[in-house]
């Protein structure tokens, strides 16, 4: 006997070749195996000449990949994104008044930080979940911190045009979840940063810091306010520290994860370069996209269409059965849904971010392929229907 015979919604027949739409770490790129990788490197010094000089590769194709300008310095460093934007914050800022955009909530510890850190003049530009700040607030004078796009929001700037090319003050950009995605105007920000397990699928640990001509200047006019760590000295002697630059890590990089990373750019080269990994995470977007518009019961969290991140994707339910719960129902009815995914191993670590409203946060990045997606959704729409029976049945009982 079929489930709708039993009043059950009946499962869908297909299910996604691949689960894994986790907002980090992300998806590997299709056809990875952990057999394809170099192992030549391995147990030996970081310091040795080939060693050392596959770092530096990695630097300059992920230099080309990206697309950044000639004169831009882009280095290897610890911790990941967070590594990366910290290193910067610490090392960059307290000579100008800052302005801090938040909206999510990676871009509120940036601003939790900038507090700590006891700037003269922070000024914070903020927005609720699903909303963007008012970008016309932003002073060209001022240090300017960012995210580029919001992880844990699914909040995306359109793009850079309302940021002024002749401004006096420095752009901090932690584009964890936008580079490799999407364009982006490196001519009017100053730092970037990101880390390898985003849109390359590649493992976490390391960030990616790259530094405008202007940001190299202030290192090396404009001495830190306080002492920094080792890890997050970036130049000595009122110098920029170049090793971090050529492949000379300040601290032992993993050579694994390090050819992890070599395998997907490889990857991202051979299927046509930036643009093909914007493609796909177009495509990407496109399906669930077109699925929302049809669908009645599930929306964007982002209510304006020129905002939604195509990464992050964060949907929020909104049928009126669903709304008439408290928050707490909310949040449980969300999290028996995720466990029925699992469960049928259609999805993984798709609930939204932890301080997020209760919904769903597809990862949509270049590495998911576009089938799965379209696998995904009647699956959504089963175990949305299967809630709403189930509610349906309690309230009869």
């Amino acid at each position: 006997m079929n489930e709708e015979a039993n009043g059950l919604p009946e499962r869908p027949r297909v299910r996604p070749a691949d689960p894994r739409f986790s907002s980090g770490p992300c998806k590997k790129y299709p056809g990875w195996d952990i057999t394809h990788l170099n192992t030549e490197f391995l147990g030996r010094s970081h310091r040795a000449k080939l060693p050392k000089q596959r770092l530096k590769d990695a630097i300059d194709i992920s230099h080309r990949l990206l697309g950044l300008p000639a004169d831009w310095k882009l280095g290897i460093v610890p911790g990941s994104d967070t590594g990366a934007f910290e290193m910067a914050l610490w090392s960059l800022l307290g000579s100008r008044p800052v302005d801090v955009l938040v909206w999510e909530s990676f871009s509120n510890d940036w601003a939790k930080d900038l507090q700590a850190l006891g700037i003269d003049e922070l000024n914070l530009i903020q927005a609720e979940y699903g909303e963007l700040p008012d970008l016309d607030r932003v002073d060209a004078a001022h240090d300017l911190v960012m995210v580029y796009n919001g992880t844990t929001s699914g909040v995306c700037l359109p793009d850079l045009d309302w940021l002024a090319g002749d401004r006096a003050g420095l752009v901090l950009c932690d584009a964890t979840s936008a580079a490799f995605a999407m364009p982006m105007d490196f001519e009017r920000l100053d730092v970037v940063t990101w880390s390898w397990q985003k849109v390359l699928g590649s493992e976490a640990a390391h960030g990616m810091l790259a530094l405008s001509p202007r940001a190299v200047e202030r290192l090396a006019t404009d001495l830190p306010r306080y002492p920094l760590p080792k890890l997050f000295q970036l130049t000595k002697g009122g110098q920029l520290v170049e090793g971090i630059f050529s492949g000379a890590t300040i601290n032992t990089p993993s050579m694994l994860a390090l050819e992890d990373l070599h395998a997907a750019l490889a990857w991202a080269e051979s299927i046509g370069g930036r643009e093909a990994l914007w493609q796909r995470t177009r495509d990407n977007f496109q399906c669930i996209d077109n699925w929302v518009a049809d669908t009645p019961w599930i929306d964007w969290l982002v209510r304006d269409p020129a905002t939604r991140s195509p990464t992050s994707m964060c949907l929020q339910v909104v049928d009126p059965s669903f709304n008439r719960l408290t928050p707490d129902e909310r949040q449980g009815a969300i999290n028996a849904m995720l466990a029925r995914l699992e469960q049928e191993n259609v999805a993984l670590d798709i609930g939204n971010y932890r301080s997020a409203p209760p919904g769903f946060r597809i990862w949509g990045g270049a590495t998911v392929e576009t089938t799965d997606l379209e696998a995904l959704t009647p699956w959504l729409d089963w175990v949305f229907e299967d809630f709403k029976l189930t509610k349906q049945e309690q309230q009869n009982d």
